[in-house]
């Protein structure tokens, strides 16, 4: 089978670089020296080419609407052990499915002649004859129509029954004045009494049924257009439905074992957005389609960043959790010797916790960097789970706040429910002053500040953070700048909200400071470890209500 995708290595280039034993675990990975020098000639050729024309942003003298891209290589061997690599972009590029050197898409929605842009032009058809005849005058017009008749007859029995109420009020006082002055005159004026009460609610009956034909008639008019728009909406229902079942089994799947799946079976028919359009899965289907063993994998951004977004040029990332976590793990990588995931590894050394104060209130260690506050997903201990079984009298919920797993530094743990509490409303009253040091992958010349961007999750690639002026939550982070050397600022952040990764995507973002936290993951560049730590902590104590001040040294 010829794979046209394939770009076999310079040999030149890997001499004295062995094949990877396994399989890049997509979702957390050091980049093989193969996959770097794959991004390194897919980035020389974006620099170069003339192929096509995509706004990155890194052009100024372009203008229209900036898109940044993540792009991805496989590196794969063939089956007379050749070494080469395959390339390929998340989505379209430059509006196009198809380019000279990258696998194409599972399956091509762009394509003019094939079904799905057919259906799509009788579902955009049907769509423009439900929007005419749902703005046409006469539909319109017996829309209101009806609304009128119901409001006029609403505000017409509305005011008879008024009517009726006053005249019963009125009888009432007759009856009353006639009883107490002329008895003789009583049944008489009863009876006439009576004779009123009666015409009235016989007309009120009247009124109602009259007013009822006269809504039923406007609404059987609106029906009559109404039922050509719902007929219209039906079948535009089940056309929608119709395709998108022949879109699930159009997005079919191949593993390392040659075994098929759609994209609806992985998804239990509600795949997200965008699933199967990404680099990662494009590149597996195309190798195993084509003969070809994967070897090792790498994604890196290029381009501007998102508004919303933190994601640096050239920098690598790994495959989202909610398009491709399902798809690769569920599926795709079936049949790979696949790395293990670092987070997964249950063989974890007994850590002591390092103590920094303690009494029968309360207790602060120094929790150490990569280490969970309180049990998460992943199978790995926790700050949680070795107080209690280092504190196993303690009665209080114990975990006050959490630091990030990536960040080290001082955290407050109660002993009890009543120091719990007395914490939790310093945090929540935002009593407690809390001190960060970081060092930064930047310069930042301002000298101190504030960063007021709000933040939410990214619904798509969690646990990322995305500014969002919409529905994110407030976030305020003061900032004084300690130091700055070798390119990198050491700086002081002083928290007022304790937002997810609000310091790391802070720092980051480019209308934050523009240098994200060396070492960090997510946001910037991966490192040793992530160079965050939360230094400082004054608080009032929950027993005898004296400010206590702690400090622990960053350990980088």
């Amino acid at each position: 089978m010829m794979a046209d995708k394939l770009i076999y290595f310079d040999p030149n280039k890997i001499i004295g670089i062995d094949k990877p034993e396994r399989f890049t675990f997509p979702f957390y990975y050091e980049t093989n020296p193969l996959a770097a020098i794959a991004c390194e000639d897919l980035q020389n050729y974006l620099v170069n080419q003339h192929d096509f024309e995509h706004n990155f942003g890194l052009n100024s003298s372009q203008s229209g609407l900036i898109i940044g891209k993540m792009f991805g290589v496989l590196v794969v061997e063939t089956s007379n052990q050749k070494l080469g690599y395959l390339w390929a972009y998340s989505g379209k590029l430059a509006n196009e499915n198809h380019h000279q050197f990258f696998v194409p898409p599972i399956f091509d929605m762009l394509q003019t002649d094939g079904f799905f842009k057919q259906e799509e032009q009788i579902l955009n058809q049907l769509n423009h004859q439900i929007d005419k005849l749902e703005n046409a005058q006469i539909f319109l017009e017996a829309k209101d129509q009806l609304l009128k008749v119901n409001l006029a007859a609403e505000n017409d029995l509305l005011a008879h029954k008024t009517l009726i109420n006053n005249n019963k009020k009125t009888r009432e006082s007759k009856r009353a004045f006639v009883q107490a002055n002329d008895q003789t005159e009583l049944d008489d004026t009863i009876k006439i009494l009576s004779e009123e009460s009666k015409a009235e609610q016989i007309l009120l009956k009247k009124m109602k049924k009259f007013w009822r034909f006269k809504v039923e008639a406007a609404q059987k008019e609106l029906d009559l257009l109404t039922n050509e728009i719902n007929t219209l909406k039906e079948q535009r229902k089940q056309k929608s439905s119709n395709l998108q079942q022949k879109l699930f089994d159009a997005y079919t799947f191949l593993n390392a074992k040659g075994e098929t799946k759609s994209i609806g079976d992985i998804y239990n028919n509600n795949p997200p957005a965008g699933a199967g359009e990404c680099a990662a899965p494009k590149l597996l289907h195309y190798a195993y389609k084509n003969g070809l063993k994967p070897l090792c994998m790498a994604e890196f951004w290029w381009g501007q960043s998102p508004k919303s977004e933190v994601r640096l040029h050239k920098n690598y990332y790994p495959a989202c959790k909610s398009k491709c976590e399902p798809l690769l793990l569920n599926h795709m990588l079936i049949g790979l010797n696949v790395e293990e995931n670092p987070f997964k590894n249950s063989n974890h050394p007994t850590i002591k916790l390092d103590i920094i104060y303690e009494d029968d209130d309360l207790l602060a260690i120094n929790k150490p960097a990569e280490f969970l506050s309180v049990p998460g997903k992943i199978d790995a201990p926790s700050i949680y789970s070795l107080v209690k079984v280092q504190y196993p009298n303690a009665t209080g919920p114990l975990i006050v706040h959490r630091l990030d797993m990536a960040t080290s530094g001082l955290m407050l743990l109660a002993k009890n429910e009543a120091s719990y509490f007395h914490l939790q409303q310093q945090f929540i009253k935002r009593r407690i002053k809390k001190t960060y040091v970081a060092w930064l992958d930047g310069i930042v010349t301002q000298q101190d500040g504030e960063i007021n961007l709000p933040l939410r999750v990214d619904l798509d690639d969690r646990p990322r953070q995305l500014v969002c002026y919409t529905h994110g939550k407030p976030a305020l982070t003061h900032f004084e700048v300690l130091a700055i050397k070798n390119g990198q600022t050491k700086i002081l952040f002083f928290p007022h909200t304790g937002r997810t990764h609000q310091l790391r995507v802070h720092a980051a973002h480019h209308t934050g400071l523009n240098a994200p936290i060396v070492g960090d993951d997510l946001y910037g560049t991966k490192s040793n470890r992530l160079h965050l730590h939360a230094k400082k902590l004054t608080f009032i104590h929950p027993s005898n209500g004296k400010e206590m001040f702690l400090e622990v040294e960053e350990p980088f």
